[in-house]
């Protein structure tokens, strides 16, 4: 080997040995990117709001008692809305009954569009991979960073139902949805547990923006994709002659949190949600990876 080969040796032949100290870095740094920005912010604001909308709109048509609907499923609005004059936990439920199909996705769908997407078109995506994060190493984080957003944004949605209802309604004993009575603690713990439910609904959905988020460089036209997706998921979901590719739908299985309102807690809906979340996080998450691990990075 030449003087010249030696003092090369060390910069260019073959890759620096993993630490895995410096991949939880890679995390963290993604996570606190991610959650300090503008964004961000705004996202989690307009999710806290709509807790607040509903407790206040349910508020003055009840004036503050009687019930919002004529019976447990009528005319109350989303669902658990009826239940929320007799006990604010219940516009946890309700609250994300409401979000879940729409403004929780929506704001996963942004965060997920712009996770590589966003990072090529402001020029900073080769100097991420320079660091040197590796790709895969780098999707994962990136990934995982837009899971921590579907935890946290499920949570703020709860934390803003459960602090508006209990400021605006009387709280105590929960009535399930099988007709049993369980005691206010236990139904903050059946309240979390729905939050972990509809953010593991997203998982799968999740998945999809990112690899949609691997195949442009614009961080607004993945955005916009993503959420193109999501509708026309959504509205395939609600034609009846599609009945049989309903289950097959990523959408399909997210109301199934409701079961976990039910005594004993029913696993059935629920476990098929999960098993398509993780069917689409493993075809998504793949593609996704072949496409980042073999994309010529020029920004």
């Amino acid at each position: 080997m030449s003087q010249a080969e030696t003092h090369m040796a060390p910069e260019s032949i073959g890759p620096r040995p993993r630490n895995p100290l410096w991949t939880l870095g890679i995390l963290r740094s993604e996570v606190t990117t991610m959650l300090r920005r503008h964004r961000t912010y705004a996202l989690l604001a307009v999710l806290a709001a709509v807790p607040v909308l509903i407790g206040i709109a349910v508020r003055i048509e009840t004036g503050g008692g009687g019930k919002s609907g004529s019976g447990p499923d009528g005319g109350g609005g989303p669902a658990f809305l009826t239940q929320v004059t007799n006990n604010g936990l219940f516009l946890v439920f309700a609250a994300l009954a409401a979000t879940l199909p729409v403004f929780l996705p929506m704001a996963v769908g942004v965060i997920a569009g712009d996770a590589i997407a966003g990072e090529a078109s402001a020029g900073t995506l080769r100097y991420l991979l320079v660091a040197p994060a590796g790709r895969t190493r780098l999707l994962l984080a990136k990934y995982a960073s837009v899971l921590t957003f579907c935890l946290v944004a499920t949570f703020v949605v709860a934390a803003s139902a459960l602090a508006v209802g209990a400021l605006l309604f009387p709280v105590g004993e929960v009535t399930t949805i099988s007709g049993t009575r369980i005691s206010f603690g236990e139904g903050l713990v059946r309240a979390g547990l729905t939050a972990v439910v509809v953010a593991a609904s997203l998982v799968g959905f999740a998945a999809l923006g990112l690899f949609v988020s691997t195949l442009t460089n614009s961080g607004i036209g993945a955005m916009a994709a993503t959420v193109g997706l999501l509708i026309t998921v959504q509205i395939l979901d609600s034609i009846p002659q599609l009945s049989a590719v309903h289950p097959y739908l990523f959408s399909h299985y997210w109301m199934s949190f409701a079961d976990v309102l039910r005594e004993p807690v029913h696993w059935e809906e629920l476990s098929k949600n999960f098993q398509l979340q993780g069917l689409y996080a493993a075809v998504f998450g793949s593609a996704a990876w072949a496409r980042f691990t073999a994309k010529d990075i020029t920004a």
